[in-house]
């Protein structure tokens, strides 16, 4: 939007340029003419010649502000010109100030998601917090306290299957490179080859995307590797 109106301003700056320049070889044909009483009236190439910006390229319609008598460009339809490059100005402002509260409101809006997003996204694990800080403060047996850390430890999962988190599966799967990450083999004939037999790090998934794999470790059978 900044381009069209720099572009717009430009455009003015060598109408207005190209019109100073129409008046000037007017006048300076008016003064040639009476000098020479009734010299030869100026040819139209030689005006355009003259009002001619080299460096833009732009000509300007020298008969749509010429008399026979070699009177002034038309002050109306210089006027009129004016009015429309003020209107047209004006529109490209009025074009850019709803671009701009567009944009903010992209950017407001992107922003409220977000935090919406993270506020579904933390409340559910602030009473699995609390539960931890209550476990810290109470006494008891070290049973006892196993016991409330497997209670908090199913309420956090349970909050994380309110996001459509997911733990992997593993122990007891065929090794799926896609969502595993063999972090070392045990020789056995007792299970299939690559099937996982212990989990070492759990892994989530968020839906069907895999947030991190799960770290395994998988059966090497000699017996059907041979075969």
């Amino acid at each position: 939007m900044e381009y069209l109106v720099r572009r717009v301003d430009e455009g003015t700056e060598r109408f207005e340029g190209a019109m100073n320049s129409v008046r000037d070889a007017f006048a300076r044909w008016r003064a040639n003419a009476q000098h020479e009483n009734g010299a030869e009236e100026m040819s139209k190439q030689d005006m355009h010649d003259e009002v001619l910006n080299p460096d833009q390229g732009a000509q300007v319609d020298l008969e749509a502000g010429t008399e026979a008598g070699g009177q002034n460009v038309d002050a109306a339809e210089l006027e009129q010109l004016r009015g429309e490059r003020d209107q047209l100005k004006d529109r490209l402002a009025r074009l850019q100030a709803e671009f701009d509260n567009a944009r903010k409101r992209d950017v407001k809006e992107r922003q409220d998601a977000r935090e919406y997003a993270t506020q579904n996204a933390v409340e559910p694990f602030l009473s699995v917090m609390d539960n931890f800080q209550l476990a810290l403060k109470a006494g008891g047996s070290a049973e006892q306290l196993r016991t409330g850390v497997e209670l908090i430890l199913k309420q956090m999962e349970e909050a994380l299957r309110g996001l459509q988190v997911q733990a992997v599966e593993t122990v007891g799967t065929q090794f799926d490179p896609r969502i595993h990450e063999a972090l070392g083999s045990i020789e056995t004939v007792e299970f299939p080859d690559h099937q996982v037999l212990e989990e070492i790090r759990r892994g989530y998934k968020l839906r069907d995307k895999l947030l991190r794999p799960a770290l395994v470790r998988i059966a090497a059978n000699p017996s059907q590797v041979s075969e």
